[in-house]
């Protein structure tokens, strides 16, 4: 890995018009600042992210998650823009990729496309139908000439279609020479990094132009386009998934995190969501259910079923309208309409409908344990902490809040009283 990448996240993101830093906004379970960091440290290792706006906050979530990332903090109030982000910048390698944390979509392969080469400077470049709004860049022979706003266009120079896509491959040593000689001689009193290419040119330097893809390049500024980021991200996880052998109905309808496993034949139907680092192995997901952070092997899930995080389903069978939440439930069926929250339930387990783990009591949580072969019939409570062993019948109705010992009955119910006639003495003879 021979590259060094600087990723510039010191923006304040106005018009998210949000508390969240801008970075930190999510697409596909993932900070925006994440998928950035994922592509470059494919390429590199050595990443600095330079940070100003929340920069407290923005490095301990970067630090929750990665090691071995650089910080630099940008003197915004001397040096504000692009330019004065990369005021103190040093790299180790003897080139560096300058990218944008606003840019989720970017791919390794895009990147590596700009690394490609000895020219002096890599310049990503868009090609655009309608160029209107912004800069062009003035390519000549081949290199790049000049980067002209569009304020200042001449006629001929609106025509052109080429516009800059705003990541650049650079050799150390121009920015060693260059950076330092910026100045914000300029409407915004910024300092901007596509100065150095003029710098570059007036020197003779190599300004080569790459032509990139405008989706992997896409910027985010605010959340109609984190909406249109979003989109693609889905389109291009599903199309990976499909491709692996993953089958989707109606995959536009389909939500499934970025940090989600497939493996073997599984089936997901319409509606569904798959979130967190999901693990899904040869199962099959009906509509509308979803799956957090959870590991389901060769299960079924739904209808409109929910398994909540740190649950593991092997060999089951969930139906609709039933909720798993930080449970392992192996070889069971629940049909419909339960909860079974902080669970262990064994192989040939029966679980009725309207049945429930009280496993909170207002402070603490508490846990179940069922064997095998138990059969719990509907509308049962099973108050925690409770254990039922092997081969147990509950009857319906009842509420358990004392361990059932092997092979026993378990009935908990008052005994049905009726009053004749009541019918018409309460609403009047037929």
């Amino acid at each position: 890995m021979s590259i060094s990448v600087v990723i510039l996240a010191a923006g304040q993101g106005t018009r998210m018009k949000s508390t969240t830093p801008k970075v930190l906004h999510e697409i596909s379970g993932k900070p925006m600042l994440f998928h950035a960091i994922d592509a470059a440290q494919k390429i590199s290792d050595d990443i600095t992210v330079v940070l100003y706006h929340q920069a407290e906050r923005i490095q301990e979530t970067i630090e929750a998650y990665y090691s071995g990332i650089h910080f630099h903090m940008q003197d915004a109030v001397q040096f504000p823009g692009t330019g004065g982000a990369m005021k103190g910048v040093t790299v180790k390698h003897s080139k560096a990729l300058i990218l944008n944390g606003d840019m989720p979509l970017v791919t390794m392969s895009a990147l590596e496309s700009l690394m490609q080469g000895d020219a002096d400077i890599n310049m990503s470049v868009i090609k655009l139908d309608n160029p209107t709004g912004y800069g062009r860049v003035v390519i000549n022979q081949g290199n790049v000439v000049e980067i002209v706003e569009e304020k200042d266009c001449i006629p001929a120079q609106k025509e052109i279609q080429t516009v800059n896509a705003g990541v650049y491959c650079v050799k150390k040593e121009l920015l060693e020479r260059y950076i330092p000689h910026l100045n914000n001689d300029n409407a915004q009193k910024e300092y901007y990094l596509t100065d150095i290419i003029k710098m570059a040119v007036d020197e003779g330097k190599i300004v080569h132009p790459v032509m990139v893809d405008e989706e992997e390049f896409k910027g985010v500024n605010s959340k109609l386009d984190l909406a249109h980021a979003e989109e693609i991200m889905q389109r291009r996880i599903k199309t990976e998934w499909m491709k692996a052998g993953v089958s989707m109905r109606l995959p536009e309808t389909i939500y499934i995190d970025s940090r989600a496993t497939f493996e073997g034949e599984c089936i997901l139907e319409n509606g569904v969501s798959i979130q967190g680092a999901a693990y899904i192995i040869a199962s099959h997901i009906k509509t509308h259910s979803v799956i957090e952070d959870a590991h389901i092997e060769n299960s079924d899930v739904g209808p409109m079923g929910r398994v909540r995080p740190h649950s593991t389903l092997i060999d089951t069978h969930i139906g609709n309208f039933v909720e798993v939440k930080k449970s392992t439930l192996t070889g069971v069926k629940a049909g419909h309409l339960s909860y079974m929250g902080d669970a262990t339930i064994d192989a040939g387990t029966n679980i009725g409908a309207g049945v429930i783990t009280c496993n909170y009591d207002g402070k603490n949580k508490y846990p179940t344990k069922i064997g095998k072969n138990v059969f719990v019939g509907s509308d049962t409570q099973l108050v925690a902490p409770v254990t039922i062993e092997d081969d147990v019948m509950i009857a319906a109705g009842s509420t358990i809040n004392k361990n059932v010992a092997q092979g026993e009955l378990a009935i908990s119910r008052a005994p049905l009283r009726t009053v004749k006639n009541f019918f018409y003495k309460f609403f009047g003879d037929k």
